[in-house]
């Protein structure tokens, strides 16, 4: 199994999945789109996962390298119709890039919250062994307003009706952090625009709490991340 990894910040990496990357011997490579990291051919690998990132899917004349990243998504999903993971931004560019909507999210969510898999999200094999209900870390300004024509909502939650979707057989987006880790979010807190847009939503002192919250529910995080990647390392081997 190889997959390959685009990132659009050093920090928002695969998290916890690193660790069962290693365990699985599984080979990924991440490029880096925000330092000028150039996507490779897209044949040798067996699954591509899109990361999250501080801009927007629409901020494509300050970040003109979006513009390529969106075709290359739209090519992997509906051209070679590989295994496809998106988190966060990558959630929202899966939409963008499949002709759905994407717009602010009024008000922000940022912290923990609860996430109910939707009827066609209980019978998905990806949340295959998941509860019904369970807290997700959520830090998004943006969500995605329309999925493509023809996708599954698989997850929602009051703020934020679309939390996952399927798009295609094998084609996943997430708009909560599931990779989430309490070392990554460390280095989340490291860089200014996150913080600052955390405090701007839930007050001064607002990452203390949010790592103290994230410390209290890591093992659960810790748990969904597992049977998630265990069903999606299966879906991508069929």
């Amino acid at each position: 199994m190889r997959i390959l990894v685009l990132q659009h910040l050093a920090s928002e990496h695969p998290g916890i999945f690193r660790s069962f990357f290693a365990r699985d011997d599984v080979s990924w490579d991440a490029i880096e789109l925000d330092e000028g990291g150039t996507i490779p051919p897209l044949e040798p690998y067996d699954a591509l996962w899109v990361m999250g990132g501080a801009m927007d899917v629409w901020d494509v004349e300050d970040f003109p390298w979006l513009i390529e990243e969106k075709r290359v998504i739209r090519r992997w999903v509906r051209e070679l119709q590989r295994p496809f993971l998106g988190i966060c931004l990558g959630h929202q560019l899966l939409a963008d890039a499949l002709g759905g909507t994407c717009g602010p999210q009024k008000p922000p969510e940022v912290g923990v919250f609860d996430v109910e898999l939707t009827t066609h999200g209980r019978l998905d094999p990806l949340f295959e062994g998941l509860a019904p209900r369970f807290p997700a870390l959520q830090w998004h300004s943006v969500r995605v307003a329309q999925p493509p024509e023809g996708a599954e909502v698989l997850a929602s939650s009051p703020p934020c009706p679309a939390q996952a979707f399927r798009a295609a057989p094998r084609a996943w987006g997430m708009q909560y952090h599931v990779e989430a880790q309490l070392e990554a979010i460390r280095e989340w807190a490291c860089v200014p625009d996150y913080r600052a847009a955390l405090e701007r939503t839930n007050g001064e002192g607002a990452m203390e709490r949010l790592l103290a919250e994230i410390a209290a529910h890591a093992a659960a995080f810790e748990a969904n991340a597992a049977i998630l990647y265990r069903n999606f390392m299966q879906l991508a081997r069929e």
